[in-house]
């Protein structure tokens, strides 16, 4: 059931089944008529996301864009249910993976061939599902402004050539993907893309930032995020990310 966290955010947990699924996080005023959805979680959950947003009194058409924190299957694959109830929808992604997609290359969003082979038999997807759907290219460091507050776009390669954190300094809230998650837990690093390395630096990046409220791709949110609770995660895990 979908829950709002803050006067403008609204958090729909994923429904994880024989693949995970993606949270889904909403961004801005019911009133405004102007929200911002980042992630869509797995294919088959359209019904789901749109079936919650109106059991609250939100109607999806007040949905404006997409930001996908990254091309994972979990994360971009209900992305066409909803562009056939939602044809307005736009759908921002990081200019690393917004590039090969829009060039018709998706073994971000599959992450391994043998992935690609099950999820395509499974789900009834087919080559070229994903490609072509992206609208606008984000940039490191860009500023949003999605209804009234401002949200900074990190570039945090590692779990995927193109992840994106969204940072909105002011109340210190971190949508971090599949970067670091709760229980000092990180993303996994071993897909199309994806670089131990990479990974590393870019948690040392989110650990010098002040971050009070940390909103995962999976796992637990927590409201009221430790201090030092960045720092811990690298140093627990910087020995393996070489």
């Amino acid at each position: 059931m979908i829950k709002q966290i803050t006067p403008d955010i609204y958090f729909l947990p994923g429904q994880d089944e024989f693949l995970p699924d993606s949270h889904v996080y909403l961004i801005g005023n019911r009133e405004s008529g102007n929200l911002t959805m980042v992630d869509t979680g797995l294919v088959g959950k359209g019904a789901y996301k749109l079936k919650s947003l109106e059991k609250i009194g939100i109607s999806p058409d007040v949905i404006k864009r997409v930001i996908l924190t990254h091309s994972h299957l979990d994360h971009i694959g209900c992305l066409r249910e909803l562009k056939e109830n939602l044809p307005h929808l736009e759908v921002w992604l990081h200019e690393a993976e917004a590039d090969s997609l829009l060039r018709g290359d998706e073994r971000t969003v599959y992450g391994m061939e043998a992935f690609r082979t099950m999820c395509q038999a499974q789900y009834g997807l087919k080559d070229g599902d994903f490609a072509s759907l992206i609208d606008k290219k984000l940039k490191d460091n860009e500023l949003l402004t999605l209804d009234h507050t401002s949200w900074r776009v990190l570039h945090i390669p590692g779990h995927s050539l193109g992840s994106i954190a969204l940072y909105e300094e002011t109340r210190k809230i971190l949508l971090c993907g599949d970067t670091i998650y709760s229980d000092h837990a990180i993303g996994r690093f071993d897909l199309h893309g994806a670089s131990a390395s990479q990974l590393k630096d870019s948690l040392f990046r989110l650990a010098a930032l002040e971050v009070k409220m940390l909103l995962p791709g999976h796992n637990r949110i927590i409201i009221d995020l430790p201090p030092m609770y960045i720092s811990q995660t690298v140093k627990q895990w910087a020995p393996y990310l070489k």
